[in-house]
C-alpha cells in the first residue's frame, strides 16, 4: 500500500505542473469575449475600455504560462505579446468563417445567429485559437481549448491541423478532423464526417495520417476520408456514408451505391 500512495503522491505533484482544464477554458472565453461580445460578460463602452482588456488578456496569458512553465520553452512574454498581435488576423479569419457559415445555411437569420447559437462556429474559433498556441510551441493548451470545444459542441479538431479560409461546419456533432489534416480554402462538413488515419501505430506520429481536402470540397454527413496519401481535388463533392482511402480527381462526386462507392466527373463547379 505504501507504494501504492507513493505512487498517488508523484501523480499528484506531477498533475500540479499543468493547467486545469477550468484554467485553460477561461482563457479561451476570455479571447472570444474580447472579440465577439455575444460571449463577453464585461462592458466596453471606449477604446480605453479596448486597450485595457486587451492588457488584462496579454497579462492573464502571461501569468498562465508563467505559472506553468514546464508546458513552454519560449519567452512567456514574448509569446503572450504575440497572441496579442496575432488577434486582428485571428478576428479577420473568424469573420470569414462566420460570413461561410451563414451563406451556406439558408437557416441562419443573421451572422449574430452564426456567432451566438452555431456549435461549428465555436469549434472552429477554439481551434483557430489553438493552432496559434500550437504554432508557438506552447504544450497542452492547445489540446485542452480543442477539448473544451469538443465537449461543448461535439466537434473534435486537433489543433495541429492546417485549415483555410472560409471554412463551414453545418451541425457539426461528431466531426473528427486529425492533427495533420490539411483542408484549403471554402470547404464545407457537415455532421459525422471523419478525417482520419489509416494508421494509429505510436512509430507514424511524425507522418502525415490524415487527409488533405482542396478548395470547395464539400463532404456530407458521416462520410469517412483517411490516410495521409488520401487528396481529395478541389471542387468536390463527397457523399454522405461513403467510405474514401484513395485520392478523388477534382471534379468529381463520390456516393455509395450497392456495396461500393461511385465516383463521376461534374461538368460544373460546385
Amino acid at each position: 500500500m505504501k507504494n501504492f500512495t507513493n505512487k498517488l503522491l508523484q501523480k499528484h505533484k506531477e498533475c500540479d505542473s499543468c493547467p486545469t482544464n477550468e484554467e485553460v477554458a477561461q482563457l479561451f472565453t476570455e479571447y472570444i469575449a474580447l472579440l465577439y461580445p455575444q460571449f463577453s460578460s464585461v462592458s466596453i463602452q471606449s477604446i480605453a475600455d479596448v486597450e485595457h482588456q486587451l492588457m488584462s488578456l496579454r497579462i492573464h496569458t502571461a501569468n498562465l504560462l508563467n505559472k506553468y512553465p514546464t508546458i513552454c520553452n519560449e519567452n512567456t512574454t514574448t509569446i503572450s505579446e504575440q497572441l496579442i498581435q496575432y488577434l486582428p488576423v485571428l478576428h479577420d479569419k473568424l469573420e470569414k468563417d462566420i460570413s461561410a457559415i451563414y451563406q451556406e445555411d439558408p437557416a441562419a437569420k443573421s451572422e449574430h445567429e452564426v456567432i451566438r447559437c452555431y456549435p461549428g462556429f465555436y469549434a472552429i474559433a477554439a481551434y483557430r485559437l489553438a493552432n496559434k498556441f500550437h504554432q508557438l510551441g506552447v504544450q497542452l493548451i492547445p489540446r485542452i481549448i480543442t477539448e473544451h470545444a469538443h465537449s461543448r459542441t461535439g466537434i473534435d479538431i486537433h489543433p495541429g491541423a492546417t485549415i483555410g479560409e472560409y471554412f463551414c461546419i453545418d451541425h457539426g456533432t461528431g466531426v473528427v478532423i486529425g492533427e495533420t489534416t490539411v483542408i484549403g480554402n471554402n470547404v464545407k462538413l457537415y455532421q459525422g464526417v471523419t478525417l482520419g488515419a489509416l494508421s494509429v501505430a505510436k512509430e507514424d506520429a511524425n507522418q502525415k495520417r490524415h487527409p488533405t481536402l482542396q478548395d470547395n470540397v464539400l463532404v456530407y454527413s458521416n462520410a469517412t476520408i483517411l490516410g495521409g496519401n488520401t487528396e481529395i481535388g478541389e471542387h468536390c463533392m463527397i457523399g454522405g456514408n461513403v467510405w474514401i482511402t484513395k485520392s478523388v480527381p477534382a471534379h468529381s462526386k463520390v456516393y455509395y451505391v450497392s456495396g461500393k462507392n461511385q465516383v463521376e466527373q461534374m461538368n460544373t463547379e460546385l
